[in-house]
């Protein structure tokens, strides 16, 4: 019978077999590039959980700041080994690149996209007691409202060419139908401003409003995305009243350009496996999101579709950011 130190170190030794050579002796690291704490912040912690026994350790290095174009950059900046990955996000793949003048990185150039992670949709709410009011219960009524009166209403957004004032802007060209935009500095004060009753409706993140929904706090009216989601089934979409409409959010993962391809496969199969696992899964879906592995390829054409989108929603805005 083995002394326990040796089974232990054979434990140990097989687990290392199982590991690519290159995961063996400097851990993976991902680049969040948001606070700690957030959605992305917690999926990301939530993924490299669930791929050590196949990358080996991964760290999570929080570089926040610029709407995460200071962590995206450092990502491009990175060494092209496969040992550093970014997260790419609705914002620096998809607005950003529109939104300001110059950033620290060629959205297109500059990465390899590996998988995307999740897509979390967004929905469209409005303060219950304004919707008792004003006698708005579905999306049609708050356009039929908005109609007849041009101007009465308004809605909040976490900031000038943020996803909720994108989304408000493309609702009202979408309608036919006037509101005042009022931003604020960050989606925490914009949610808060319409519980309080400051502004009629935003286009929020379903994970950040799910809970005054369920409250009664808000009442919503539809989802963003075009199929309904699996965790509100009884709410409708934008696109049932405006056809075409969908705008969500999403984020996922890329390594530096450079990178061997060989690398992208072996992190794109450890992803993506991790992600189709029913305990991520359902971790997930406590954070309303839902998981969207792809191959790299696809990943790649889906931000260039993204891009493409948000050029038109950030001109037809008129948002800037010097």
């Amino acid at each position: 019978m083995f002394p326990r130190r040796h089974l232990l170190a054979l434990v140990a030794a097989a687990s290392l077999v199982a590991l690519p050579t290159w995961a063996q002796t400097n851990p993976v690291r991902i680049i969040v590039p948001f606070a700690a704490g957030g959605p992305i912040d917690v999926t990301a912690r939530v993924l490299a959980e669930a791929v050590k026994d196949t990358l080996g350790t991964v760290i999570i290095e929080n570089r926040a700041g610029a709407g995460g174009n200071i962590g995206v950059g450092a990502a491009a900046r990175s060494a092209p080994d496969g040992m550093t990955l970014g997260i790419a996000t609705t914002a620096s793949h998809g607005i950003n690149p529109w939104l300001f003048k110059q950033l620290p990185y060629d959205p297109v150039k500059d990465f390899a996209p590996v998988t995307q992670m999740l897509r979390v949709p967004n929905v469209l709410v409005i303060n219950a007691e304004t919707a008792q009011r004003l006698r708005i219960n579905t999306v049609a009524d708050l356009i039929a409202y908005a109609k007849a009166n041009p101007g009465r209403l308004n809605y909040g957004s976490g900031g000038n060419g943020s996803a909720g004032h994108l989304a408000g802007e493309l609702f009202k060209n979408q309608a036919g139908i006037f509101a005042v935009h009022i931003p604020y500095n960050g989606g925490a004060p914009a949610q808060t401003a319409l519980l309080g009753g400051q502004v009629d409706f935003n286009f929020d993140n379903l994970a950040t409003a799910a809970a005054n929904i369920r409250s009664g706090r808000l009442k919503a009216l539809a989802v963003t995305t075009t199929q309904r989601s699996a965790v509100m089934p009884d709410v409708p979409t934008v696109a049932d009243t405006l056809p075409g409409f969908e705008i969500d959010t999403w984020w996922g993962l890329v390594v530096p350009a450079a990178t061997p391809a060989e690398r992208v496969n072996q992190l794109n199969t450890a992803f993506t496996q991790a992600l189709n696992t029913p305990a991520v899964r359902e971790r997930f879906a406590t954070l309303m999101a839902e998981p969207a592995p792809t191959t790299p390829q696809a990943f790649g054409e889906f931000m260039n579709r993204e891009r493409a989108k948000y050029e038109r929603m950030v001109k037809l805005s008129g948002a800037k950011v010097d």
